[in-house]
C-alpha cells in the first residue's frame, strides 16, 4: 500500500507483492493435493489387493512426495501468518488515513473560511482568479497522478494473477482493463446500451426477400438512416403486412423490441396491432397489421379542412383510445398525421404506438412529460383538421405552416366558420397559457373528460339533389292562315246532326263495358276456383304466385313468393337502423353482412359505455325486396351478443322508422344466433335489434360476419 501524490492509498508493483502472490499459488495448490491426496486406510486395501508390490524407485519418489508435501504445508503456515501481518498493516494504514483525511477536512475548512474572510475584507480579485487557476492546475495534476497510480495497481493485479493461475490451473481475478468490456456486457445483458454503437446503417434488403422464413418483402414505404419499413406478405397466413427493419447492433435496437412486445401486450382495437418482434443475427425486425383500406389523415387533409362532425369523431376516438393506453402505462410520443388512420367505415386506427418513438430514439423522461406530449400531438392533429394549416411556422405534411410571430392562436382566429367548441379545445390544449382565461388541458384523461363535456356534433343531414323541371318542348306556333272571307248571316233554322251516328257510338260502348264486367267476374271466379283447389291440396306449394290481400302482410295486394320450406331466401339490401343515434353506422360495410364471406364483418361505433346504459338498441333493417315467407334468420356475430328478431307490426308498403313499430318474433344470446319464429312469418322487412353489445378491449361494439334467411 503506497500513498501517492493526491493522499489516495494503492497498489502499487513490488517484490513484497510479488512474494505474496507466490504465496498464495503455493498455498492453493497444496489445497488441490490435499484434496486429491493418499487414500485412507480401507482405499490402501483396496489397492494392495488390485496393483503389484511398489519397487525401491517408487518408494523413493513417495518418500520424496510426502517431503513435498511437509515442506508445503510449512510454507503454507509462513504463508498464513504472513498475510495475517499484513493485514493488521493493511488496518493500521486504513485507520491512518482516515485520520489524515479528517486533517485534511479540517484544513480545508480552514481554507475556505481564511478565503470567505479575504472576500468579505475585499481581497483583489484578480489575485483570487490567479489563485483559483493554480488551484484548478493543481486538481488537474492530482487526477492525472491518481489516475496513472490506479493503472500502475491495476497491472500489479494483473502481474500477481499470471503466477497464480500458473500455479493452481484456475483463472485469477481480471485487470481492471479486462475487466472493463466484461461490465460493458453485462450492463448490455440488462438492458444498457452502453456497449452497443450509436448508429448503424439499416439493413440493405430488396423486395422478394424473405424475413424470418414466411415473411416477403414487397414495397418499401419508408427509408432513414437506421431503419426500413416496409408492405411485405406472411406466406404462412396469407395476409398483408407492415415490416419495420434495423440492425440488432444498434443502440435503439433493444428499446424497439421492448416498445414493440409490450405494444403486443396492449390488445385494444384502436391500434394497429403488433404481430411479432424478434430479434435473428444480425437483424431486429417488428411486424405489425396492415389496413390496405384505411388512409391517414395527413392524405384526408389534402382536399382541405375537415368538417365539425368529422373532426369530432376524429379528437374523440383518437383521445378515448390514447387515455386508455396511458391507464395502462403506454405512450405513443410521436402521434403525427401519418400514425391516424380512418378505415372505410368511419373508425379511426391509431399506428406505431410506442415503436415509432423507440426506432427514432425519443423516450419519454416520465409519465407526466409523455402525457403532456400524447395530449399536444393530439391538440396539433385538431388545429390542422380544422383550420388546415399546421399550428407552428414551418410546413410540415403538405400543410402550410402559421406566419412567423403569430403566435398561439385559436383556430377560429385562422379559419372563419370554425366551431367555437373545437376551437377553445385546440387552444385549451396547446396555447400556454390558453387564451380567454380558460384552464389548460395537460393530459389525455383531461382531454377525454373536456370533449365528453361538450355538446354532441350530430352528423349533417344528407344534400338532396336540387329538383330540376323536366323540360318540355313548346308547342310549336299556329300557322298563320289569311281570315276566311265573311258571307252573309244565315237566318233560316240550323241543321240537326245525325242521329244515326251517335246511336251507333252509345252502342259500341254499352258492349265493351258489359264484355269488360263479364271478364271482371271470370276472371275473378277462376281464382276463386284456384285458390279453393289450392286449399285442398296443400303439399302444392310450388305454384305460381298468387294475390294476398290479408290485412297480415306489409304490402296489401302485393304478390307473395311461395318457396319450399327451408330454402334459402335471397336478401336484396341491408342498411343500419339506427333512429336512437346520431347517424347510421359502418354504411359502406353494410354489404359486407351478406356477401357469403364470414371473415368480412360489418361493425358498429364504438361505445365507451354498455349499450344499455347510452339507448335502447341498434340494428339492421334487412329488406328481402318483396314480401316472402321466413321460417328462420341465422345471424353470424363476432362475440356474444344479444339480438332480437322484429317484424313490422302494423303493415304498409315502407319500413317503418321506430323500433316501437316493430314486434318482437324470436331472440337470441351468443355468437351464433338461430333467431326462429314459433310459426313462418310472411313479410318483407326483418329488423335485427341488437340490445347488448360484446366488449372488445376497452369499448364496446358489434360485429355482424354473415347473415341467412331462409322460408
Amino acid at each position: 500500500m503506497t500513498t501517492v501524490a493526491d493522499g489516495t492509498k494503492a497498489v502499487v508493483d513490488t517484490p513484497e507483492a510479488d512474494e505474496a502472490a507466490d504465496e498464495a499459488a503455493l498455498a492453493m495448490a497444496i489445497d488441490d493435493l490435499a484434496v486429491d491426496g493418499p487414500a485412507g486406510p480401507q482405499d490402501a486395501e483396496e489397492v494392495s489387493e488390485t496393483t503389484a508390490p511398489l519397487s525401491a524407485d517408487e518408494i523413493a519418489v513417495e518418500l520424496a512426495a510426502g517431503a513435498a508435501l511437509a515442506a508445503a504445508a510449512k510454507a503454507r503456515a509462513a504463508a498464513d501468518a504472513r498475510a495475517e501481518a499484513k493485514a493488521k498493516e493493511k488496518a493500521q494504514a486504513k485507520a491512518q488515513a482516515k485520520a489524515q483525511a479528517k486533517e485534511e477536512a479540517k484544513e480545508k475548512a480552514q481554507t475556505e473560511a481564511a478565503a470567505a474572510a479575504a472576500a468579505k475584507a475585499g481581497t483583489d480579485a484578480g489575485t483570487g482568479a490567479a489563485t483559483g487557476t493554480g488551484a484548478g492546475a493543481g486538481t488537474a495534476a492530482d487526477g492525472k497522478a491518481g489516475s496513472a497510480t490506479a493503472a500502475k495497481a491495476g497491472a500489479a493485479l494483473g502481474g500477481a494473477a499470471q503466477p497464480l493461475a500458473r500455479a493452481t490451473g484456475r483463472p485469477g481475478p481480471e485487470a481492471p482493463a479486462k475487466a472493463a468490456p466484461r461490465a460493458a456486457a453485462t450492463a448490455g445483458d440488462t438492458g444498457g446500451t452502453g456497449a452497443l454503437p450509436l448508429t448503424l446503417p439499416a439493413p440493405l434488403r430488396h423486395s422478394g426477400d424473405v424475413i424470418g422464413g414466411r415473411y416477403r418483402l414487397e414495397e418499401c414505404i419508408s427509408q432513414s438512416a437506421t431503419f426500413s419499413s416496409w408492405r411485405a406478405v406472411d406466406e404462412k397466413l396469407r395476409r398483408a403486412v407492415g415490416v419495420h427493419l434495423m440492425a440488432a447492433g444498434h443502440q435503439r435496437s433493444r428499446a424497439v423490441l421492448a416498445a414493440a412486445k409490450s405494444a403486443a401486450l396492449l390488445g385494444d382495437p384502436r391500434f394497429v396491432q403488433v404481430l411479432d418482434a424478434v430479434q435473428e443475427g444480425a437483424l431486429v425486425y417488428v411486424v405489425r397489421e396492415w389496413l390496405p383500406d384505411a388512409s391517414d389523415l395527413a392524405k384526408l387533409l389534402t382536399t382541405g379542412p375537415m368538417e365539425p362532425y368529422d373532426a369530432y369523431q376524429m379528437v374523440r376516438q383518437v383521445t378515448d383510445a390514447i387515455a386508455t393506453a396511458h391507464r395502462r402505462g403506454q405512450a405513443h410520443l410521436r402521434l403525427t398525421p401519418r400514425c391516424v388512420l380512418r378505415t372505410e367505415g368511419g373508425q379511426y386506427r391509431i399506428n406505431g404506438i410506442a415503436v415509432d418513438a423507440a426506432l427514432r430514439g425519443l423516450p419519454a423522461d416520465d409519465s407526466a412529460d409523455a402525457e403532456l406530449t400524447d395530449t399536444r400531438a393530439i391538440g396539433v392533429l385538431l388545429y390542422a383538421a380544422l383550420t388546415h394549416r399546421w399550428p407552428f411556422p414551418e410546413d410540415r405534411y403538405d400543410l402550410q405552416g402559421l406566419p412567423k410571430g403569430l403566435g398561439c392562436v385559436p383556430p377560429s382566429q385562422v379559419r372563419a366558420g370554425v366551431h367555437k367548441g373545437l376551437s377553445e379545445l385546440a387552444a385549451r390544449t396547446l396555447c400556454d397559457p390558453p387564451p380567454n382565461h380558460t384552464t389548460a388541458i395537460t393530459t389525455p384523461e383531461e382531454l377525454a373528460k373536456a370533449i365528453a363535456l361538450m355538446p354532441r356534433i350530430r352528423q349533417p343531414e344528407p344534400e338532396l339533389p336540387a329538383f330540376t323541371p323536366p323540360r318540355r318542348t313548346p308547342p310549336a306556333p299556329a300557322p298563320v292562315t289569311a281570315p276566311a272571307p265573311v258571307r252573309p248571316a244565315f237566318h233560316g233554322p240550323l241543321p240537326y246532326p245525325a242521329r244515326p251516328r251517335r246511336r251507333r257510338l252509345r252502342r259500341v260502348l254499352k258492349a265493351t263495358a258489359w264484355t269488360v264486367a263479364l271478364a271482371a267476374v271470370g276472371f275473378s271466379s277462376w281464382q276463386l276456383v284456384g285458390q279453393l283447389r289450392g286449399g285442398n291440396h296443400p303439399s302444392d306449394t310450388a305454384g305460381p304466385a298468387v294475390t294476398q290481400t290479408d290485412g297480415a302482410h306489409p304490402q296489401i295486394g302485393a304478390p307473395v313468393s311461395a318457396a319450399p320450406a327451408g330454402a334459402p331466401v335471397t336478401i336484396a339490401d341491408v342498411k343500419s337502423f339506427n333512429p336512437l343515434g346520431d347517424s347510421p353506422e359502418s354504411v359502406p360495410r353494410l354489404p359486407l353482412t351478406h356477401d357469403g364471406n364470414p371473415d368480412t364483418t360489418w361493425t358498429t361505433l364504438d361505445y365507451r359505455n354498455p349499450l344499455q346504459m347510452i339507448k335502447e338498441g341498434t340494428g339492421l333493417l334487412v329488406d328481402l325486396g318483396s314480401p316472402q315467407q321466413v321460417g328462420s334468420v341465422s345471424v353470424q356475430f363476432v362475440g356474444s351478443t344479444r339480438a332480437e328478431l322484429r317484424v313490422p307490426a302494423t303493415q304498409s308498403a315502407a319500413a317503418p322508422a321506430k323500433p316501437g313499430d316493430y314486434r318482437v318474433i324470436a331472440q337470441s344470446t351468443g355468437a351464433q344466433a338461430e333467431l326462429k319464429p314459433d310459426a313462418p312469418v310472411t313479410t318483407r322487412y326483418l329488423l335485427i335489434w341488437m340490445t347488448d353489445l360484446p366488449k372488445d378491449g376497452g369499448v364496446w361494439h358489434g360485429q355482424v360476419a354473415e347473415i341467412k334467411v331462409t322460408g
